[in-house]
């Protein structure tokens, strides 16, 4: 059966920390490991409440600069600085228009709130017809459940989808539902086998 719709993870994938000197400059800065900023704000209980949609971003850059015992006046730019060395890759954005006349487009990622927000910024917002961000439907990958949420507002069945993630357990859950899952390790290895999948 054709594939229908190609689905993209965000984090690691379309937008990518390419220079981790601001993060590590930052980290030592503050005194702690890069490791540990990066826990700080993706792992542990508070970022997995964040990326699930219990608490807000504000409330997690809060409890980070309590865990950091930072002053209200201190680093007033703490998460522009975090995300220095992240890189929107514009050349693969191009890519996924070329796509939009032929198949429907999608975003599934383990997200803060307001996915779409942040899409609009980085000014790719029109590149999407479904965006699914585990904050806002309290579900993280690679549960099931919010594949099937894309999939129904794709309206389409998984495998009439191809997913494409940077996370081996993510590609995994795709593909345990029978989506066809492409695991991301570069822009032109994707696009490459991407093409193959699709036959262009």
């Amino acid at each position: 059966m054709p594939i229908k719709a190609v689905v993209w993870d965000i984090g690691g994938v379309i937008m990518r920390t390419e220079d981790q000197a601001p993060r590590a400059e930052l980290a030592a800065e503050l005194g702690v490991t890069r490791e540990y900023l990066n826990e700080l704000v993706f792992g542990g209980e508070q970022g997995t409440r964040t990326q699930v949609g219990e608490i807000s971003q504000q409330e997690l850059w809060d409890y980070v600069r309590s865990e950091l015992n930072l002053a209200p006046s201190e680093y007033p730019d703490l998460r522009e600085r975090f995300f220095g060395g992240d890189v929107l890759d514009t050349e693969l954005v191009d890519f996924i228009r070329s796509l939009k006349p032929r198949y429907k487009i999608g975003i599934i990622s383990n997200a803060w709130r307001e996915i779409e927000d942040s899409l609009m910024e980085w000014g790719i917002d029109d590149a999407f017809e479904v965006v699914v961000g585990s904050g806002d439907v309290g579900i993280m990958k690679p549960d099931p459940r919010i594949f099937q949420i894309a999939l129904e507002r794709l309206a389409v069945e998984p495998f009439e989808a191809v997913f494409v993630d940077d996370f081996i357990q993510n590609i995994h859950g795709a593909q345990a539902l029978g989506i066809a899952a492409i695991h991301f390790q570069g822009r032109e290895q994707v696009i490459r086998e991407l093409e193959q999948r699709l036959g262009l």
